[in-house]
């Protein structure tokens, strides 16, 4: 998944390299858009409420990559996917409290639902990715880097191909 130091500790995440982040960036302009067309009494209410919702998606991402552990990451991931199926709900009022027609909001349920099923992915692949990693004798991840009882870690990445 991304670049890691011997210990098996990430050094870097880059938050721009997740599809799962791209989709929920394009998912706050087009939120942005439709509720532009809200209501103007709505500016404290739903649009607020709504805009907040979409902007914590790729947010909560961004913040996950920045974390050093594992499982930081994963809890982070879950709170974006928790703001994902809120926008998803408020996306899905909108038409009825007659705010927008069902035509407005349906290029943005697409969206949002794609991005729902891309994060989900992700989220089960770190937590795959987490449980399925040997571990040590003192309970931390072994690097998948081949070691010798006497050698220091060697990371299969730096060989030659012969």
């Amino acid at each position: 998944m991304w670049p890691e130091d011997y210990r098996g500790v990430y050094v870097s995440r880059d938050h721009r390299k997740l599809t799962a982040f791209t989709l929920a960036d394009r998912l706050v302009v087009e939120v942005y858009r439709l509720t532009q067309g809200f209501p103007k009494r709505e500016m404290f209410g739903l649009t607020s409420q709504l805009r907040r919702a979409a902007v914590s998606v790729p947010a909560n991402i961004v913040e996950g990559c920045a974390r050093r552990t594992q499982p930081e990451f994963i809890s982070f991931l879950n709170i974006a996917f928790g703001s994902l199926r809120e926008v998803i709900y408020y996306v899905d009022l909108a038409p009825r409290l007659n705010f927008v027609t069902p035509q407005h909001t349906e290029p943005i349920v697409v969206l949002a639902d794609e991005t729902a099923r891309t994060l989900s992915g992700l989220i089960r692949a770190m937590e795959s990715f987490a449980t399925t990693r040997p571990k040590t004798l003192s309970g931390a991840s072994a690097h998948p880097a081949s070691t010798t009882r006497n050698s220091k870690p060697q990371d299969s990445r730096l060989k030659s191909q012969d």
